[in-house]
């Protein structure tokens, strides 16, 4: 039950922002926008989707509501969100917050920009909130901005890795059979006690699975559920397909989903999901060089290292020269890892055109975008004072990058002549961006390491 109690305090402000889903799933999706968007001699399936988030989080046990919690220093739902506003098919998403929260999930919308998402007030209830969500959708209310969809999602704003293929098999399903919903096999069996606190009976977990979200239904079967069901229903209810069965005779199909469907729901939740958008975010690096010898000589030995060194990571390589369109479709095609590669040069001119570039084109709305500035020098011929300087050098244009969400980080290199040490520290130098890219510690930004 998504119930409040009431005094509940306000989520805390967004902080910096963070990602979204890679263009190349776009691409490979795109037969499955097809066959929703388009069906012969028919006109296209009208999709909405309702997004119940009133609800405070009592089990998370802090003090904000946890679909406002922030990962990465962006607000949870904020991933939601982008997870269905990825598939174009969805027409509309309603979201049902709290009044004291409006004007916090506007802003969120605002700063994110998110696109279709209208918003109506919370219930005090789960049922009652997606009830109200229902209700501007309706084609009976007055002043409506929405128009009424033929099949409706509901999903939990609290589950931010939902993806298209099932969104698209519970839609399909429901068109079927005017209910769907993702189940996943239980993890642990299910035991009712007695009275006196004494096991009365347990369940076969084989015969049985876990209801999770997204869950579709004909609009017209699951408003007309709504409709009917009982205050108690609507006061301690928690299961949509149930409501369907119940009030409108509608057996809900079964779809079989995937273990990302999972759904914050404890502290550790948070941590958890911060670790798997870390880890989509660094499967891509490019290697930027500008056009002479020595840096791409150096250049190409990185890339070949860091290929080697992290296998299950894609390295590209482009050259920071002219307009950059090679560039500027890698920025384009959302990579958010770069390691600008500088040879025998303390200076940061290079390093000052990629983050004017990726200031220009707004990648870090959504994710933070890691920068590497890699400087191979010789040891032996720079004093301690110039690494010195730039150790504080790196650390100003950190801090001043840092507000657009973009995360700096300098690494000093040593340069040997010998090509065997070069490959060494190459091979130490690759291990260091790993850590930096993949942890994406704001701690570690606009530190000077040193391999």
């Amino acid at each position: 039950m998504e119930r409040r109690p009431p005094g509940s305090s306000r989520p805390t402000e967004p902080g910096p922002c963070l990602s979204g889903q890679r263009g190349a799933d776009q691409a490979a999706s795109a037969s499955l926008q097809s066959a929703a968007r388009a069906r012969p001699g028919r006109h296209p399936l009208a999709v909405a989707a309702v997004l119940p988030a009133g609800g405070c989080g009592e089990r998370m046990g802090v003090p904000t509501p946890k679909q406002f919690c922030p990962i990465l220093g962006r607000p949870l739902i904020s991933y939601t969100l982008q997870a269905l506003e990825r598939v174009c098919w969805i027409k509309d998403i309603v979201v049902a917050v709290t009044g004291e929260n409006m004007e916090v999930m506007k802003s969120i919308i605002q700063k994110y920009q998110h696109k279709r998402i209208s918003l109506v007030e919370a219930g005090v209830t789960r049922h009652r909130s997606i009830f109200n969500g229902l209700k501007a959708l309706a084609e009976d209310q007055l002043n409506r901005k929405l128009s009424k969809p033929e099949i409706v999602i509901i999903h939990d704003a609290v589950r931010p890795f939902v993806e298209e293929d099932i969104l698209l098999k519970v839609v399909t399903a429901a068109k079927e059979h005017g209910a769907a919903g993702a189940i996943r096999p239980l993890v642990s069996t299910v035991i009712s006690p007695s009275a006196d606190g004494c096991l009365d009976h347990s369940l076969e977990r084989a015969r049985h699975r876990a209801s999770e979200m997204p869950q579709a239904f004909l609009f017209d079967v699951i408003y007309e559920a709504y409709q009917q069901c009982s205050d108690c229903d609507l006061e301690f209810g928690t299961e949509c397909l149930q409501l369907a069965l119940k009030y409108c005779c509608t057996k809900a199909k079964l779809v079989e989903g995937s273990p990302d469907l999972w759904k914050v729901t404890y502290k550790r939740d948070l941590y958890a999901a911060e670790s798997i958008i870390k880890e989509r975010i660094s499967q891509e690096i490019c290697v930027v060089t500008d056009t002479k010898e020595d840096n791409k000589h150096v250049s190409h030995l990185l890339e070949e290292v860091l290929k080697s060194e992290l296998n299950h990571v894609k390295v590209t390589s482009e050259a920071l020269c002219h307009a950059g369109r090679d560039l500027q479709k890698i920025i384009l095609d959302q990579c958010y890892n770069f390691v600008c590669v500088n040879v025998m040069t303390s200076d940061f001119q290079e390093t000052q055109k990629l983050l004017s570039m990726l200031e220009e084109s707004n990648l870090s709305i959504l994710y933070p975008v890691v920068v590497v500035s890699v400087h191979f020098l010789d040891f032996k011929i720079v004093p301690p004072s110039k690494k010195m300087e730039n150790l504080m050098l790196i650390r100003e244009f950190a801090k001043e990058v840092k507000k657009r969400n973009i995360w700096l980080c300098g690494l000093l290199i040593s340069y040997p002549q010998d090509e065997q040490k070069l490959q060494e520290s190459l091979r130490e130098g690759a291990i260091i961006i790993a850590s930096l890219i993949k942890e994406r510690n704001s701690g570690l930004i606009g530190q000077l390491l040193i391999a």
